[in-house]
């Protein structure tokens, strides 16, 4: 996937409260305050919390519309029968399935008007004749800002809450980096299976062939990292285990944000405490403050 074009950093001093409260007459509907100008009356679809809306109104971005990108590549017959090493054809499809998923939903975010796309669910299904992946979330832009080509767009798992933490520290998402790998485990003769079914003991073939799938995976999302620029990948989600349908293989894979530094320097973020006052279980009893 490519990556966005670097994001402004004004280094103006943001009024949150005014923020807050356009975000409110955007979501209401009505027109906007302060930061920016709402669409009076516009159709809005968001996957995102209201408390996630009002963090990305709080560092000057606006959500925009959900989007949504498939892609299903199928898988040659018969690759998952007995064999030796890493199940290419697979691996191969896997990465196919989330590209193809990737450029449509970059298609979709910029069709919208949005710069990127924030809070993706990621929902790869591994099928014995086909890989199907799906990516949905919901575009974003900075507040009032016009479109932007669709290989600018970023693509990001983050929440709303984090890619506002992560924009206010003077770091950008990049887009989504992605790494799998299926993998053989060698097969066991009859004589070592039958000795070991009754001792708790090391299956050594499959351990392998995790580390195996595990080395490859990682290593293809740190090259789709270094290829967007990235210094780092964060809230990396993984996977691994036997394939359901073939016991005798095993998968990995790995996939997260890809992260650079767009300020000329980290900013550190004073933590902000917050006292839920809506406790579902009360803790104490408050008279025993005075004694009672």
């Amino acid at each position: 996937m490519s990556g966005p074009r670097p994001l402004a950093d004004t280094g103006a001093a943001v009024d949150l409260k005014a923020e807050m409260l356009a975000a409110a007459e955007a979501l209401a509907g009505g027109p906007a305050s302060g930061g920016g100008a709402a669409r009076r009356g516009a159709a809005m679809t968001s996957d995102l919390s209201i408390d996630e809306e009002f963090a990305l109104h709080s560092v000057g971005w606006e959500p925009v519309e959900l989007v949504c990108g498939i892609s299903l590549v199928s898988v040659p017959p018969g690759v998952w029968t007995w064999g030796q090493g890493e199940i290419v054809q697979a691996s191969d499809a896997h990465a196919r399935a989330f590209a193809g998923a990737g450029q449509r939903i970059h298609r979709e975010c910029a069709k919208a008007g949005g710069h990127g796309v924030v809070g993706v669910h990621v929902e790869a299904v591994v099928q014995r004749n086909h890989v199907d992946v799906t990516l949905l979330g919901t575009a974003v832009r900075p507040v009032g800002a016009k479109k932007t080509a669709a290989d600018a767009v970023f693509v990001s798992d983050l929440s709303g809450r984090d890619f506002s933490l992560l924009m206010a520290s003077g770091w950008a998402p990049l887009g989504l980096a992605v790494g799998a790998s299926f993998v053989y485990a060698p097969r066991r003769s009859a004589g070592t299976a039958l000795k070991q079914s009754s001792q708790n003991i090391e299956l050594t073939n499959f351990t392998e062939a995790m580390y195996a799938a595990r080395e490859s995976a990682m290593e293809r999302m740190q090259e789709q990292a270094i290829a967007l620029r990235g210094t780092g990948v964060v809230e990396v989600k993984v996977a691994e285990g036997p394939m359901t349908f073939a016991h005798h293989a095993v998968g990995f894979t790995a996939y997260g944000t890809v992260v650079r530094l767009s300020a000329d320097a980290h900013r550190r973020l004073d933590p902000m405490v917050i006292v839920p006052l809506d406790d579902s279980t009360v803790a104490f009893d408050a008279t025993s403050l005075r004694g009672e």
